[in-house]
């Protein structure tokens, strides 16, 4: 299982210490976090952006996930059963709210609730004086048309290497973890979330930084 104290935390102190020394500047400067499905994004995302704000530096973590399409309108394209891939996500409105945050200022960004399976609009706020947003997701990094547009807009870019091993144990578990049964919990990951963790890591651009999980658990 992904814990905080997965990640070697002397490498989280310096990428903290890194982002916490950049210089001002007008707008805000953007970190993105980029991983397979379950690899531990959100949870990296967290301790980096802790380690800021404690360094002094005010930052927030903002989840790529609030861009999810409705369950309805995946419906109807026939894209339900994909949902996670990259055309099952509003890829332009998430690359509209990253370049409003490059320009500064207070954004509001939505979320999603995954008990509910769904996106919130409005959820969240990044407060104008909040000059570094940290942001994790999947397709931050992909090369593939519209996503491959983020890649000029990051400062500094992360990637998380998650053996294929440990990626298949937590996607199983995070269906079990909505009341779906040992083999549809499995059908679910190997269906789905799996081809989308190899899809991403066919198409990756390069990242600035590499935090690699079975270097860690080694």
């Amino acid at each position: 299982m992904i814990t905080p104290d997965t990640f070697p935390q002397s490498k989280i102190a310096d990428l903290a210490q890194r982002i916490a020394g950049l210089p001002k500047k007008p707008g805000r400067w953007l970190v993105a976090i980029a991983g397979a499905p379950a690899g531990g994004k959100s949870i990296l995302a967290a301790n980096v952006t802790a380690a800021v704000n404690e360094a002094g530096r005010s930052a927030r973590a903002i989840p790529m996930d609030g861009f999810h399409l409705d369950n309805e309108i995946l419906a109807a394209r026939g894209l339900l059963p994909r949902k996670g891939a990259p055309e099952t996500f509003d890829a332009d409105g998430f690359i509209h709210l990253i370049r409003r945050l490059k320009d500064g200022g207070e954004v509001v960004y939505p979320l999603f609730d995954r008990s509910r399976d769904l996106a919130i609009a409005g959820a969240a706020v990044i407060e104008a004086e909040c000059d570094v947003a940290i942001i994790e997701g999947n397709y931050l990094l992909f090369n593939e048309a519209p996503w491959s547009a983020l890649a000029p807009l990051w400062d500094l870019s992360v990637w998380l290497d998650t053996p294929g091993d440990v990626l298949r144990d937590r996607l199983v578990q995070r269906w079990l973890d909505h009341d779906h049964s040992p083999d549809a919990a499995l059908a679910r990951a190997e269906s789905n979330d799996l081809p989308n963790a190899r899809r991403i890591l066919a198409a990756c651009l390069p990242a600035d930084v590499t935090f690699s999980l079975a270097e860690s658990q080694g």
